[in-house]
């Protein structure tokens, strides 16, 4: 999670985050797979997903997936074919 503080004056309509306007309020998922609420004083976000940490490095990798806003862990010699995950954080 992180926050972002609104500069003086610059809350008039919302909060800007990346470079695009959110509205006051909750907004359940921005396109970086974002959870935010945004006040007159900032914005407060949370990621939407967890970060695989427990497979094979060796020999597999990660891929993020911003339609499903989740990473697939694949074989890096077929990525047709996912990889166990034993842990995430």
């Amino acid at each position: 999670c992180f926050s972002k503080m609104n500069k003086p004056r610059e809350a008039n309509n919302g909060c800007i985050l990346d470079g695009k306007l959110y509205p006051f309020g909750v907004t359940p998922r921005t396109e970086n797979c974002f959870t935010c609420s945004c006040s007159q004083h900032g914005i407060d976000c949370c990621s939407l997903f967890h970060t695989p940490i427990g497979y094979d490095k060796e020999n597999c990798r990660v891929i993020f997936n911003k339609e499903s806003c989740n990473y697939n862990v694949v074989q890096k010699s077929d990525p047709s074919k996912e990889c166990f995950v034993s842990s995430h954080v």
